[in-house]
């Protein structure tokens, strides 16, 4: 474990240990392969799937900065969950959280059911009796989301890894929402961490990867094995723009978190929100855990819309600051919609009962000006209350709410009004038979 501090191994991440000919910024080796000293004298690296010196300098940091012993660099967030799970056999079983990453958990159905890969067992982790529920399944390996995607609902870390040790169990956690230098799981007894750099460390939404950290070296061991053996590992280009990425991530870090914490603090005072999720507020159920268990509460934020679903696209429609976009943990402010984006993959079934609701809005919060950030949401929300008001108004004399609302909404964003029973279903179908988005079914 490193004795260094996360802002030093952050600033520092690569720096000054070129061996060729001292450059200070690390370069960039884009080789494919590497040339051998002699016959059968291959050198460190031999072809850049299985070794690359600037995947390896991208590792080496994430592994000191999670306190790991091998850190091993995928292509995407979801290679990472997929490599996790090649410690698993068709005879173990897999306990995942009810209320997991939408992609996430259509990897660990589908591995099951279609493939019968190994076993999974879906857990609520914020029911009290959780530890009979996971004891009685007998599992080889614990998946947890801790703060959960999209709810932000908060796991006790060190009382599953305590669990899972008497079971001999492995406990993997997804610590993409947070980052290493908010929480740190293998502190708290895990034994593997996944990311998807996408997010928080490389911080910029220009690449897409993803990480594992194992604690134990034999481990990290077999899954470099895997990580060669499947392909999975991460393109050289993508690791050096991460690198850079992570050298600024305390401070990234230190300014998501104030917006986001003004932010949550104007959402408790706006009358069209009807539930505000943050693990940041003191009357969210698992604040105390997350205090203890955290060194901050993040920059994600979700809440639900006081208001029809109707009225969604006008709300998204009158936003110029926050994106309407997928991902998260960029510099720009991100919004989503769970139920039709990151979490389109799941039933409406699986949806319910993780509590993802029709009017659940998912937050990024970037490093914007707060108060320009707070204005955005000020005007989406009095473009909703004025159409509710418009549509309220014409249902009283009795004559169509259809001319009202599009005014309100040309007024607000230049884009169609709230639409209609039918409208809706129309839109829904045309959504999912976009080709576009194939792949989330």
């Amino acid at each position: 474990m490193s004795n260094r501090h996360s802002a030093t191994i952050t600033a520092r991440a690569g720096i000054a240990q070129d061996p060729a000919y001292g450059a200070v910024t690390p370069p960039l080796y884009l080789t494919s392969t590497y040339e051998l000293k002699a016959f059968k004298q291959p050198g460190k690296y031999d072809y850049s799937r299985s070794n690359n010196p600037t995947r390896d300098l991208l590792g080496d940091a994430l592994a000191e900065l999670e306190g790991g012993a091998k850190g091993l660099v995928t292509s995407t967030g979801m290679s990472a969950c997929l490599l996790a799970l090649q410690l698993l056999t068709p005879q173990d079983t897999l306990v995942i959280p009810h209320d997991c990453y939408g992609g996430s958990y259509r990897l660990f159905v589908n591995l099951a059911n279609r493939k019968q890969a190994f076993k999974v067992v879906i857990v609520n982790f914020q029911q009290d009796n959780w530890p009979a529920l996971v004891q009685q399944t007998k599992p080889k390996m614990i998946w947890l989301e801790t703060p959960s995607n999209p709810l932000l609902q908060i796991t006790d870390v060190k009382a599953v890894c305590e669990l899972a040790k008497s079971l001999d169990a492995l406990v993997v956690v997804d610590n993409t929402f947070l980052s290493p230098v908010l929480q740190q799981p293998l502190q708290l007894g895990a034994d593997i961490v996944v990311h998807s750099t996408t997010k928080y460390l490389n911080g910029h939404s220009d690449i897409v990867g993803g990480a594992l950290i194992t604690k134990d070296q034999a481990i990290g061991d077999e899954l470099k094995w895997w990580a060669n053996c499947l392909g999975v590992t991460g393109g050289a280009f993508d690791a050096h723009l991460t690198l850079r990425g992570i050298r600024t991530l305390l401070p990234r870090m230190k300014a998501h978190q104030e917006n986001a914490a003004l932010v949550v603090d104007y959402l408790q005072q706006q009358t069209l929100v009807a539930k505000t999720y943050y693990p940041g507020l003191k009357d969210h159920p698992g604040h105390a855990i997350a205090k203890a268990q955290q060194n901050g509460f993040g920059a994600m934020v979700s809440f639900d819309l006081a208001a029809d679903e109707a009225y969604l696209p006008l709300f998204f429609s009158a936003l110029r600051c926050f994106t309407l976009a997928q991902s998260l943990g960029g510099i720009e402010s991100l919004i989503c919609h769970p139920g039709s984006m990151t979490h389109a993959s799941m039933d409406a079934a699986a949806q319910k009962t993780a509590g993802i609701g029709a009017t659940l809005i998912r937050l990024s919060v970037g490093i914007e000006d707060p108060r320009d950030l707070i204005a955005d949401l000020a005007q989406a929300f009095a473009a909703v209350a004025q159409a509710i008001k418009a549509d309220g108004k014409q249902k009283t004399l009795g004559t169509s709410p259809d001319a009202a609302t599009q005014s309100v909404v040309a007024t607000a964003a230049t884009k169609p009004s709230v639409a209609t029973g039918q409208h809706l279903a129309e839109a829904e179908q045309s959504f999912r038979l976009n080709p576009a988005l194939a792949a989330f079914w």
